[in-house]
């Protein structure tokens, strides 16, 4: 996904190739949407498709304007995933595309060597999967399982890419793209000793992946079996989500006749009193095993802008982390009384 570097080699500039001689080096773009998911992108998304190859030549022309040094795939495939995600509006699919880079150089941690045999370990524990089937909606469901993780075997980051990795296979599928995903969370067995390693820094990175750095639409995040400690991580949460996205999760405490108003339990593992057998997390987690040559070529070294800070951009620093170690301070008192 990072492709070349340099925008005089993947868009027309002075002293360039043709443009012929560039449709020939990018790879022609079909695309593999139904035709209700076309007719649902055009309502949804505003996507036209007698426009669709007039938009993305708009928005690359606007990175290589204003993010020459940006260091993005500017394939036409890859550049619709933030036009998608953002239903067609340049500078909002543009200030995306720039945080989702951003991100990346950011937050070293998460995205060095971010690769799936890396993170075999998370994949193996069964901490996130992604339910075999979709919903009546289309939409994927992603099941993240916290209690499956010990934190004396790795860090929380190690968490964080796995989910990350996961929404990078997922969002390949322009049908992910179109009609979005949907989050199960687990929260059954999650400990104060747990809660603690997310606190208000880890929490506004990972929001701010989700909401501002990253093409997926979050369609519902569904809780499940939370404890009364989940009141205080929800607390650390929320100042930072949009309304539109708090709006978004649904708590279901131990009541799985209303996760089923959700999630329909024909898709549903046992575990959460479907009938679509046992959770199995193997096809998952082989299938993004199998992806590595695929990772390995996309999350090439990325150049941040050289006309942009982080800090404008996205992360904010060590003002920001300091301000969010004196949050958790806060929190603490909240989390020890919830739980």
């Amino acid at each position: 996904m990072s492709g070349d570097s340099d925008c005089t080699r993947t868009s027309p500039s002075a002293g360039s190739p043709s443009d012929s001689e560039l449709l020939l080096d990018r790879p022609k773009y079909v695309c593999s949407l139904s035709p209700d998911l076309v007719t649902k992108a055009r309502e949804e998304l505003q996507e036209k498709p007698e426009w669709r190859l007039r938009d993305v030549q708009a928005l690359r022309d606007m990175v290589c304007k204003d993010y020459p040094s940006l260091g993005t795939c500017l394939d036409d495939a890859f550049l619709l995933r933030f036009l998608r995600a953002r239903k067609f509006d340049y500078d909002r699919a543009l200030q995306l595309l720039v945080n989702y880079h951003t991100c990346r150089r950011t937050w070293p941690e998460v995205f060095s060597n971010l690769k799936p045999s890396a993170i075999k370990p998370v994949l193996d524990s069964g901490f996130v999967t992604v339910l075999p089937h979709r919903d009546p909606q289309g939409r994927h469901v992603v099941c993240i399982r916290p209690d499956r993780w010990t934190p004396s075997n790795y860090p929380i980051t190690e968490n964080i890419r796995a989910i990350y990795l996961t929404l990078e296979k997922l969002i390949q599928s322009e049908e992910t793209q179109v009609n979005g995903i949907v989050i199960l969370a687990d929260y059954k067995g999650v400990s104060l000793s747990k809660a603690s390693h997310f606190g208000p820094f880890v929490a506004k990175k990972v929001i701010g992946i989700l909401q501002d750095g990253f093409p997926i639409r979050i369609k519902a995040v569904n809780i499940i079996n939370e404890p009364r400690i989940f009141k205080g991580i929800f607390a650390i949460i929320k100042p930072f989500l949009k309304e539109k996205i708090a709006n978004r999760f649904f708590l279901h405490g131990c009541d799985l006749n209303s996760l089923h108003q959700n999630i329909p339990p024909v898709i549903l593992p046992e575990e959460y009193g479907g009938t679509a057998g046992k959770l199995d997390i193997s096809a998952w987690n082989e299938l993004l095993l199998a992806s590595e040559e695929d990772f390995l070529h996309d999350f090439s070294e990325l150049v941040l802008p050289c006309d942009s800070s982080p800090h404008d951009l996205l992360v904010s620093g060590d003002a920001d982390e300091k301000q969010c170690d004196d949050s958790l301070r806060g929190m603490k008192p909240q989390l020890y009384y919830c739980y």
